[in-house]
């Protein structure tokens, strides 16, 4: 096995952690922004308000693009026994 193909599956490691992560922050981020403006809007602090739909949208996210997600790491994992093997 040469220096390459670390190196390139690493790579293409990074850039699938990036393009599975990036949804799910994504949306994350925006109704984390909402609840914070809602809290401080009505001035209520609990913990609990920001946390809860926060929770159930990283559940109902994963619940939709979970498949997709999978088939990405699925093709990734497989692409690399293939390239190891093949080496």
């Amino acid at each position: 096995m040469d220096v390459g193909l670390p190196t390139q599956l690493l790579h293409d490691g990074m850039m699938l952690l990036a393009q599975l992560g990036g949804p799910l922050i994504g949306i994350l981020l925006v109704v984390g922004l909402v609840m914070g403006v809602l809290q401080a809007a009505t001035q209520i602090n609990d913990p609990a308000v920001g946390f809860v739909p926060r929770l159930c949208t990283a559940i109902v996210t994963c619940y939709f693009l979970g498949g997709w997600m999978m088939g990405r790491l699925a093709s990734f994992f497989a692409n690399a026994v293939a390239a190891m093997v093949a080496r």
